[in-house]
């Protein structure tokens, strides 16, 4: 039934690039644009349909039991380790901004100087068993560890190319041998990044245009992201680096570490064509490697991968549907950087993992070795702080699917066989937790933290509601777990409860109704969970909620805009009108929080619906979210 699912999805995907998506795909060009996207247009079905019609179909037959154990991990570690981990964001006594893998790129720096800098690499430190160790503790199912990053420099034994770790090191290891025999110890998958589309190194791919002028770098050159629609004359350059290094690396990979999965990233970098025949090599050499979404993908809704990749260092997540992963890190940067100390609270990274687990995703939660090859302290604390909760709550995470409830005030939940599991993040001091929208009858009630499952008291408030009776002490900080025992299916109720309990009861636009053609979703990272592309009066955003008892709200709305956005919009709640104008902000990614004034509301359903009264530019803002604070 899911593949026949996905084929579908597939073929509504393929429809809608045959009727030629071209503003998604071929946007910014020039010169004889209509034959070059019949051009490319051409060139990418042909691989499309190749892949349909024939090896991806036949590769879909056994998606379900590739995945299997994906599905059942939930949780992850990512590690992003190469010869830009030893200067740690630094050049030349300078600090560098950004992502420290990024260093070649941000510096500008030729093959020759960089190669320099490899030949100092001697991660004395490193332990393979010591790094599989603390992901295991921590709780990790599995491992993925780039092979290679946008540097093109190999931290394998290639035999395609020596400009890998074993040939240009003063270390002369091959740690992803180490590693693949560390994860197998331990009961951890294994796995690699691989950058297929970008390499800074090879003067035939895209990216390094400092050294070679190729397309695909920051220069923009050769019309920019379409470089390969504007210029397919560069094409077969391209096509010679996936020839001559990026297939034939993928395929020792696959051939000397047997790896579990397969991670890419940056496929706009090449043509889809390209990307579809990459995958083609991965299913040649092993149709069991389990694939993610970011290699072949397309307009249309068109991926041919094992599941869907979210947003990189998200704060929230969009809506969804089939088998997802999101990649937060513990800091900002990816490669270990020495100036980087923003790193999250490990209650943040916990609670980041019960909400993805509970929309039902993956957490592929990304740390920076240093240099020497040692884990940084601040991660080794998060990692140590996480091992912690799982080794009591990791019931509730292995193997759960999506909640069935819908959004509660104390925090989100999952589900297992036959069990419910309440993650709260704010601890009721009433010592009274209520279940909204909970249909069915449950049999019993406990924390998940107590052996002996002591039962816990509960009570039917409603048709819709329980109240449980829970300690007046949680179980720990970061989430403390009760498990509902009942039957499946749970029946419920999607209206969402709030009340005048929690001092923010917030209404994400992520989790909102939207009505009408063209809302899109911002990337969740903060300050960018928003519903983006609101263009016309037609289209609305509302969110319908209940109330057990009276209650006053004040209002507060948030949004962004910058000089695309402007106009003026109504918020109504009920029979309540409430205008408002928006500002448009200086820097764009900025959050204005707007009064909207106090309301009185009655117990039942209301419904707040915000919808546009005149749009005075391309759009009319990008919203966050409405929050509801009880007025004491």
């Amino acid at each position: 039934m899911q593949n026949i699912k996905t084929l579908k999805s597939l073929s509504f995907g393929l429809a809608l690039l045959a009727l030629g998506n071209s503003q998604t795909l071929y946007a910014q060009q020039k010169g004889d644009e209509e034959g070059m996207q019949n051009q490319a247009k051409a060139r990418d079905q042909k691989e499309i349909d190749k892949a349909v019609h024939g090896w991806w179909a036949t590769s879909m037959k056994t998606h379900d039991a590739r995945v299997v154990w994906w599905r059942e991990a939930r949780f992850g570690m990512f590690i992003h380790w190469g010869i830009y981990s030893l200067p740690g964001g630094e050049w030349k006594g300078k600090k560098v901004d950004g992502y420290a893998e990024h260093l070649m790129r941000k510096e500008k720096i030729p093959r020759a100087e960089y190669l320099q800098l490899a030949h100092q690499f001697n991660p004395v430190k490193f332990n393979a068993d010591e790094w599989a160790s603390i992901a295991q503790k921590a709780g990790m199912k599995y491992l993925i560890i780039t092979a290679k990053h946008h540097d093109g420099f190999a931290m394998f034994n290639s035999d395609v190319s020596d400009y890998n770790v074993v040939k240009q090191t003063a270390w002369k290891h091959d740690p992803m041998l180490d590693l693949a025999a560390a994860c197998k110890k331990h009961g951890i998958k294994f796995g690699f990044y691989y950058s297929h589309a970008f390499d800074w190194e090879h003067p035939d791919a895209p990216g390094n245009d400092w050294e070679y002028n190729n397309p695909g770098g920051d220069k923009l050159l050769f019309g920019g992201a379409n470089w390969y629609d504007v210029h397919p004359e560069l094409l077969p350059k391209a096509a010679n680096y996936v020839n001559q290094k990026a297939i034939p690396q993928i395929r020792e990979l696959i051939k000397k570490y047997h790896p579990d999965i397969l991670w890419f990233d940056t496929p706009s970098k090449l043509p889809l064509s390209e990307n579809i025949r990459i995958l083609e090599a991965i299913r040649e050499a092993d149709p069991n490697v389990v694939v993610n979404g970011r290699l072949a993908r397309g307009g249309g809704n068109l991926n041919l991968g094992d599941y869907q990749n979210t947003a990189d260092r998200p704060a929230e997540f969009f809506p969804v549907t089939g088998d997802w992963e999101a990649i937060p890190t513990t800091n900002e940067s990816y490669g270990y950087s020495k100036f980087d100390k923003s790193h999250k609270s490990a209650k943040f990274l916990v609670q980041l993992l019960v909400r993805s687990a509970s929309r039902g995703g993956n957490l592929l939660m990304n740390i920076g070795p240093k240099g020497d090859g040692e884990f940084d302290a601040a991660d080794k604390r998060i990692l140590d702080s996480i091992g912690i909760w799982m080794k009591v709550n990791s019931a509730s995470i292995y193997g759960s699917t999506k909640t069935p409830l819908p959004i509660q005030n104390w925090g989100v939940s999952t589900q297992k066989r036959g069990k419910l599991y309440l993650q709260v993040f704010e601890w009721p001091r009433n010592n009274k937790l209520i279940v909204a929208g909970l249909k069915s009858n449950i049999a019993k009630a406990y924390l998940l933290a107590d052996p002996a499952k002591k039962p816990l008291a509960f009570k039917r408030l409603s048709a819709l509601d329980i109240e449980l009776t829970i300690p007046a002490k949680a179980p720990n900080n970061l989430s403390g777990v009760i498990v509902l025992e009942g039957q499946k299916p749970f029946v419920t109720d999607s209206v969402r409860l709030l009340t005048s309990a929690t001092p923010n009861n917030r209404l994400l636009a992520f989790d909102a109704l939207l009505t009408g053609k063209g809302f899109k979703f911002g990337d969740g990272k903060p300050a960018r969970y928003y519903v983006d592309g609101w263009k016309n009066k037609q289209q609305t955003i509302s969110w319908k909620f209940r109330l057990l008892a009276p209650a006053q709200f004040a209002l507060l709305l948030k949004y962004s805009a910058d000089s695309n956005n402007s106009g003026e919009y109504e918020l109504v709640i009920d029979d309540a009108i409430k205008p408002g104008t928006i500002e448009t902000l200086a820097k764009g990614d900025s959050v204005k929080e707007t009064d909207m004034g106090i309301v009185d509301l009655k117990p039942g359903i209301h419904t707040i619906t915000i919808r546009a009264k005149d749009i005075k530019a391309e759009g009319l803002m990008r919203l966050l979210e409405v929050d509801l604070k009880p007025v004491k």
